[in-house]
């Protein structure tokens, strides 16, 4: 793999005849220099449905110009894209085949536009002579390479920043283009523009907003969770530091709605896809878990004065740490890589295709999601109450963890329910995310202590002092009893905010 580049840009409707206005009377732009022409032939791959183009993604093999090779682009936002480039080669690169495997699963990416344009570059510099942007006129030529072979012609304005540049140099300079009669282009992107002009647009991605119905609201959640799932799908298989955690969640979410909205999804259907979601997230948490377990145990220790560090105790910690995250990377690129996970994926979508709507689907979204919300908080309120019910021990950790658990489905139900209750589901989700980081601290104490314990052996088997680790032990004991002293004022606060508060 080789570069990765934040892309920031936009595109303007031009023609030949087109005149750039004099741009140095932008604030910050000293001078425009002229870099010349490049020609440049670039061939798209997407699969036969186009599944990339559908969601705003572009893979391309590109001869001429400066950066020649392949580009694989992943949309982050509008005018936003990460470009991730491989060297040139006859055939797809399968680093990027890999980051793009969820959304074109079995399908084979083959070859469906080429484009050839004639880019006229110029550098937009500041006082010091540092480039500040980069404007490109193009004139593009567009051929379909399925089908019929269809063409298309036409002019654009590129305006993409530098490097580390300020985002409010582009809005100067599209000020500056508009008083010149200049406008954004209608098209994202020049593949989107080639596939409408040549007659085969890409599938249209589902409408962001639901229906006026309790179906609508529920499928276009399910279809926001998916659309994240194959975000941070990329985003694992690039190592990046929060896809994990975003992913997890994202399966969460999907299988929390799932088993909270049987009456407007049958079961028949979505418990296969609930029982897949929860093997997927058993498959994501071990790495994470430990990630978070390693990282709590390392500020712990950071907070023991060195006198009261006894023996390797920072080694140990690191060799314990290795064995448990040894090979973590490559099995979760093997999940990911599983045939069970892509069916999972296809299952998703063939649900949101041709959803499986009961008919309380078609009812007001304010009558049965509040129903499904307030289901949901009671099924809290049975878990807290008999954890508190117990006395404190191994039981009543058990106990708390599964109130937990509750609380978090809870606050995805009642975050689901947000755009059609508006208030008092929004202010239910923000007290079931203050419950659940309490329950959740409890729990991660519980963990942290079974992992001292376990270290504490295998320092005494070592000949090491354990010291250290009881103290941590203690601490973390300590730490659990805070959090339970805590719950009964936080929960009567909670429980007493129904929905319709």
């Amino acid at each position: 793999m080789a570069d990765t580049k934040r892309e920031i840009e936009r595109k303007y409707e031009a023609t030949t005849d087109t005149a750039v206005p004099d741009l140095t009377r932008v604030p910050g732009v000293a001078r425009v220099l002229d870099a010349g022409t490049a020609d440049l032939d670039a061939v798209y791959y997407d699969t036969p449905g186009l599944r990339l183009a559908a969601h705003s993604v572009t893979l391309r093999r590109r001869t001429g110009g400066a950066d020649e090779g392949w580009h694989l682009k992943l949309p982050v936002g509008p005018g936003v894209r990460d470009e991730i480039a491989a060297p040139l080669a006859d055939e797809v690169p399968e680093a990027l085949a890999a980051l793009v495997r969820a959304r074109t699963r079995a399908d084979t990416l083959t070859p469906v536009v080429r484009l050839r344009s004639s880019r006229d570059v110029r550098h937009l510099l500041d006082d010091d002579g540092a480039l500040l942007a980069e404007l490109s006129t193009d004139t593009v030529h567009a051929e379909r390479l399925t089908d019929d072979g269809s063409t298309a012609r036409w002019t654009e304005i590129e305006v993409e920043l530098a490097d580390d540049g300020d985002p409010a140099l582009l809005d100067a300079v599209e000020k500056r283009l508009r008083k010149a009669g200049i406008r954004p282009a209608a098209s994202p992107s020049k593949l989107a523009r080639a596939l409408e002009e040549t007659g085969a647009p890409p599938p249209a991605p589902h409408p962001a907003g639901p229906d006026d119905t309790a179906g609508g609201h529920v499928l276009a959640y399910l279809r926001a969770q998916t659309d994240k799932l194959l975000t941070h799908d990329a985003g694992l298989r690039r190592d990046e530091p929060e896809a994990l955690h975003d992913l997890r969640v994202a399966a969460r979410r999907l299988r929390s709605a799932l088993r909270s909205h049987r009456k407007v999804l049958d079961r028949a259907a979505t418990d296969p896809l609930v029982r897949e979601l929860r093997w997927l997230g058993r498959e994501l948490g071990v790495d994470r878990d430990h990630e978070v377990l390693d990282a709590r145990l390392r500020a712990a220790l950071d907070t023991v004065p060195g006198t009261l560090q006894l023996g390797p105790v920072r080694g140990r910690l690191r060799r314990w740490s290795a064995a448990h995250r040894a090979g973590s990377r490559g099995h979760l690129l093997e999940v990911l890589d599983s045939d069970r996970y892509l069916a999972l994926l296809d299952r998703l979508d063939a649900l949101l295709a041709d959803p499986p709507l009961r008919p309380a689907a078609a009812k007001s979204p304010e009558k049965v999601l509040a129903k499904a919300v307030l289901k949901e908080h009671a099924r809290v309120a049975a878990r807290v109450d008999r954890a508190l019910a117990l006395d404190p021990g191994a039981d009543r950790d058990v106990a708390l963890h599964e109130a937990r658990k509750a609380a978090k489905r809870a606050r995805y139900t009642a975050e689901l329910a947000v755009p059609a209750l508006g208030g008092p589901a929004r202010r239910l989700a923000k007290d079931m995310k203050a419950l659940q980081r309490l329950l959740g601290d409890h729990q991660d104490s519980v963990v942290a202590r079974r992992a001292l314990r376990e270290l504490a052996v295998q320092a005494n088997g070592a000949g090491e002092s354990s010291f250290t680790w009881g103290l941590l032990h203690a601490r973390e004991e300590a730490e659990a009893a805070a959090r339970e002293r805590e719950l009964p004022d936080t929960w009567a606060r909670v429980r007493t905010r129904g929905i319709g508060s």
